[in-house]
């Protein structure tokens, strides 16, 4: 039981890392990140998972998709925009006409995620 806890502590912690350091760097997805920390903690640090869910960042997005399965239109629309961008500008960037592809290929899948994922009217 301790290994398990273990495991869930340090994969919550470095996704918690993940999703802050996709604050700043808008490739990172930042919500997947934060969602998976809160599910990590909960299985591993309730203080941990308290501090996540009463955080001010955080809190909203996390209580509305526990509590119905969805998050607010405007924070969608926010992650279609920052996600597009990212992935156009990376696929501008990169020389290397495989990554282009992966990239293409990643981002369509995001987007695809995204557009299943419901709703709240604001």
């Amino acid at each position: 039981m301790a290994l398990k806890r273990g495991f869930f502590l340090l994969a919550g912690l470095c996704s918690l890392a993940l999703g802050l350091v996709g604050i700043l760097l808008p490739i990172l997805p930042t919500v997947p990140f934060i969602l998976l920390a809160a599910y990590c903690f909960a299985r591993s640090s309730d203080r941990l998972y308290q501090w996540l869910m009463t955080h001010p960042w955080f809190s909203e997005a996390l209580r509305d998709w526990q509590a119905k399965g969805a998050i607010k239109k405007g924070l969608k629309k926010k992650a279609y925009v920052v996600s597009s961008l990212s992935f156009v500008i990376s696929i501008a960037i990169v020389p290397v006409i495989w990554v282009k592809v992966m990239l293409v290929c990643i981002g369509t899948g995001l987007i695809v995620y995204l557009r299943s994922i419901p709703e709240i009217e604001e």
